[in-house]
């Protein structure tokens, strides 16, 4: 993951981000953004589908990165 968001890259992104929201009843831990944006980076480098990405190489699946994708482009 640190290939495709390097810690300078990610401290200039990192501000940017809107902060995580808060769950009143608890729940799964969120995936980190920094997660997210490795995954949306992998997919738009390689072209694979969101349904490929492997959460193992970069920290979550292919749908909360698209998710995430989503709702930081609103």
């Amino acid at each position: 993951m640190d290939a495709l968001v390097p810690d300078d890259l990610w401290a200039v992104i990192e501000p940017l981000l809107p902060s995580e929201p808060q769950k009143p009843k608890g729940g799964r831990p969120r995936a980190s953004d920094r997660a997210a944006l490795a995954g949306i980076i992998l997919v738009l480098r390689t072209g694979m589908q969101w349904k490929h990405l492997p959460r193992s190489d970069v920290g979550c699946s292919g749908k909360t990165s698209w998710r995430r994708l989503g709702v930081e482009a609103q």
